[in-house]
């Protein structure tokens, strides 16, 4: 059956749809020895596709990769990084890191830490990351001083970030000391930097940003689909259960 190249790519585990896209508009991607153009269609059974001069045969699809990651700090959440940082593919042992086209799902920035799927499904990073869709994404997050009611009830309700109004949140107050407060954030949008960037320009910088959970998945062994109680060190990795990739 044909399908548009970008999605042939993803479902093969070459690229995330986005980054298929790329490839063939930088004229890396040929169907029966022509440069493809971005929304060409192929027949995979039958066409020649090639990927800078790999051919990508039906019987080499891989097989599809879920994996839950507690990134550390530190940590580049890409496949690779110009600068030498580290990758969260790093954190992976060989053998996975050797599977066709791992790659994150969404973005958790370097001085971060917590959740982070990573999968060859490019399918599936494609409806994960598309905006229509909202998974909501749990942070525990420690900012500098004691929001004021009024600033929490700002946050809540959604401020104007960069032109655009952030969508409701919700914001839960677990922890007081005298120079931070510990705050539960929960956010159905990812726009870069979202939470930091909220937080100082209310008055409140983030000092420290967590992520624990992505939907229901949780990596701290509270998630209702997990079968018995499994906390994910830093730096580790788990395989999804099924009932979790369902509910994505």
């Amino acid at each position: 059956m044909n399908a548009r190249l970008q999605k042939i790519l993803s479902q093969w585990g070459i690229a995330s749809r986005r980054r298929a896209e790329q490839l063939i508009l930088a004229g890396r991607v040929r169907v029966n020895g022509e440069v493809a153009i971005l929304g060409q269609t192929a027949e995979p059974t039958t066409d020649r596709i090639e990927v800078d001069g790999t051919l990508i045969a039906m019987q080499s699809r891989p097989e599809p990769v879920y994996l839950l990651l507690n990134k550390p700090v530190g940590v580049v959440s890409t496949c690779f990084d110009p600068q030498g940082r580290p990758t969260v593919l790093e954190l992976l042992p060989p053998q996975l890191r050797e599977y066709e086209g791992i790659h994150p799902v969404g973005r958790l920035d370097i001085d971060s830490s917590g959740a982070l799927l990573l999968t060859n499904d490019g399918d599936l990073t494609f409806r994960l990351t598309h905006p229509r869709h909202s998974i909501s994404k749990t942070y525990q997050v420690w900012v500098q001083g004691q929001p004021s009611t009024t600033a929490l009830a700002a946050w809540r309700s959604g401020i104007d970030l960069e032109g655009q109004y952030t969508l409701p949140a919700r914001v839960v107050k677990i922890e007081d000391r005298v120079d931070r407060t510990l705050l539960e954030i929960i956010l159905t949008e990812g726009r870069t930097r979202q939470i930091r960037k909220v937080a100082a320009q209310l008055g409140y910088p983030v000092l420290q940003l967590h992520r624990t959970r992505i939907g229901n998945i949780s990596i701290d062994g509270t998630s209702p689909h997990q079968r018995q109680s499994q906390s994910l060190a830093s730096g580790a990795h788990r395989h999804l259960q099924l009932v979790e990739l369902q509910s994505l």
